[in-house]
């Protein structure tokens, strides 16, 4: 293919600006440095400015490219979303780092498509071995990047689906699920939604889904899940899998994973463990233990767009036997691509398009894919694994910081004992018992806190009690920032305390007041 020299111009026959890379950069770099600052109150919260600009009916002609990279820095760009701002700790997401975002433009461009031999296909190839090494999996695991955590959970209970059926001599993926009677994935009740959603597009149906209850330290109980295993087991029911929360998103607590690990192999079912968001707690020693050994996992999700901050839309999988995962999800080939079958030797004789590359599509749900690995390569080699070991730790000390504040001001109470970066408490000032009353006021005081827009955070329920409930994934976040946190609750909860205090109607603080300190600090 002959490169393209400075004289030759884009083709005219095509609209799209084909031919300046550089310059749309430069025309929307500027406006993304401002963004990275997070400076003023959160622009994105005008939306009665920035809706009617963006919603115009599709153009006939286009408007040309500058026009469009206009509008790019300066309306969408501008109204982004601040996840990573230092004081963000809601819900279980980021932004990704510079080099992961350069790292993304450089794949969208250069690799936008992950197979074939080049660079991008043996980085992308690489970045899945990086990471099995350094989650501690034995070199003889496979694993294959998904868009995220909910793919990568389907791709291992699609694996676990198989390897039951083939246990009675099915193959599951070829023939359907008929010969697996009323099959049964077993975990907590704390598992993510998107398991049960994975055996839905399964076939194997969200009813076979049997949430287990959890014991006196909110993990899985193994006395019942042992139960009922023996009760299914009886009734000839078909066990597929038996999923541990590796971290779940609620409270960042771990099932006992090498207890589970020990009941599946007795019973020759499949170990799944979801890790999406809390499998990288497996780098910090302190609760390194909690995991068991990976060695003994079947299947394995992780999302690298969580605590690694790569871009989003970058999750793992990571499986024992590779050539079950491949029967699993098997793609036959057409004529039109039969020659991928059969990939040359590595020599630089030939065209890169001549050989497949590595990897392989039956490992998972897409065909055509981007190199997602290229981010985590990227990522990777930038800060090591001490790197990335020294965040999930520092993130960790965030949670226990809020912990221990919180056990020491009167006016605060823990909820849950952090495990990993996940810390659970509330306001709760003297005197105020009513559970329906505190769950208002917390309510509202995490209204005020975002609206402040020094920090922003989530919630969850613990029991029945609303719960503030920072997770600290962040990369730019330090203890100065869960510190600040604490103080924000602090400043709007007790705002919050003197106005109810003196409404006539003290229930009145259900409302969430007038936004207290909608002024003041702001990102």
């Amino acid at each position: 293919m002959r490169a393209l020299g400075p004289e030759t111009r884009a083709p005219e026959h095509d609209r799209a600006s084909l031919h300046d890379l550089s310059g749309a950069i430069a025309a929307v770099l500027p406006s993304l440095e401002r963004f990275l600052r997070f400076e003023g109150t959160d622009p994105a919260r005008s939306r009665s400015r920035w809706r009617p600009a963006l919603d115009q009916t599709l153009p006939v002609s286009g408007i040309g490219r500058d026009a469009v990279l206009a509008d790019l820095a300066d309306l969408v760009v501008a109204n982004g979303l601040r996840t990573g701002h230092p004081g963000f700790s809601g819900w279980v997401t980021t932004m990704p780092t510079d080099v992961g975002a350069a790292a993304d433009l450089a794949q969208a461009v250069a690799v936008p498509q992950r197979w074939w031999a080049t660079a991008g296909n043996f980085v992308d190839d690489l970045a899945m071995r990086w990471l099995i090494a350094l989650l501690g999996f034995p070199a003889s695991f496979a694993g294959t990047f998904s868009a995220g955590g909910s793919t990568a959970n389907l791709i291992g209970l699609g694996a676990a689906r198989q390897h039951a059926g083939e246990r009675l001599g099915l193959h599951p993926s070829r023939d359907g699920n008929g010969g697996l009677v009323e099959p049964r994935v077993y975990c907590s009740t704390q598992t993510h939604h998107v398991v049960g959603r994975a055996l839905g597009v399964l076939g194997l149906g969200r009813q076979s889904l049997r949430p287990i209850a959890l014991d006196r330290h909110g993990t899985i109980d193994l006395d019942r899940l042992q139960a009922a295993l023996d009760e299914d087991a009886a009734a000839g029911r078909t066990p597929v899998a038996i999923v541990a929360c590796g971290g779940d998103v609620n409270l960042g607590r771990v099932d006992p994973i090498a207890d589970l690990a020990r009941i599946a192999r007795e019973r020759g079912i499949w170990l799944h463990v979801d890790g999406a968001y809390g499998g990288w707690g497996m780098l910090d020693d302190r609760v390194r233990a909690r995991f068991g050994d990976p060695a003994t996992y079947d299947s394995f999700a992780i999302d690298p767009h969580k605590w690694l901050a790569a871009p989003v839309g970058t999750g793992a999988v990571i499986v024992r036997d590779a050539e079950l995962l491949a029967r699993a999800f098997e793609i036959e080939s057409g004529a039109y691509d039969r020659e991928r079958l059969v990939p040359v030797g590595v020599d630089d004789t030939g065209s890169p398009f001549d050989e497949v590359g590595l990897g392989t599509p039956d490992f998972g749900v897409d065909f055509s894919a981007p190199a997602r690995g290229l981010a985590v390569w990227a990522i990777l080699r930038e800060i090591g694994s001490r790197g990335m070991r020294e965040r999930v730790m520092r993130h960790n000390d965030c949670a226990r910081r809020v912990a221990e504040l919180a056990r020491a001001c009167d006016e605060l109470e823990l909820l849950a004992e952090p495990v990993l970066s996940i810390c659970c408490f509330r306001y709760r000032p003297s005197g105020w018992n009513d559970e329906e009353r505190l769950d208002s006021l917390n309510e509202a005081i995490l209204r005020g806190v975002r609206a402040r827009g020094r920090t922003v955070t989530s919630s969850t329920r613990v029991g029945a009690r609303f719960a503030i409930r920072p997770c600290f994934i962040n990369p730019r976040s330090t203890l100065a920032d869960a510190e600040a946190l604490i103080g924000e609750v602090l400043t709007v909860g007790r705002e919050l305390t003197i106005q109810a205090g003196s409404a006539s109607d003290p229930a009145s603080v259900r409302s969430g007041g007038n936004r207290p300190g909608s002024s003041g600090p702001s990102t």
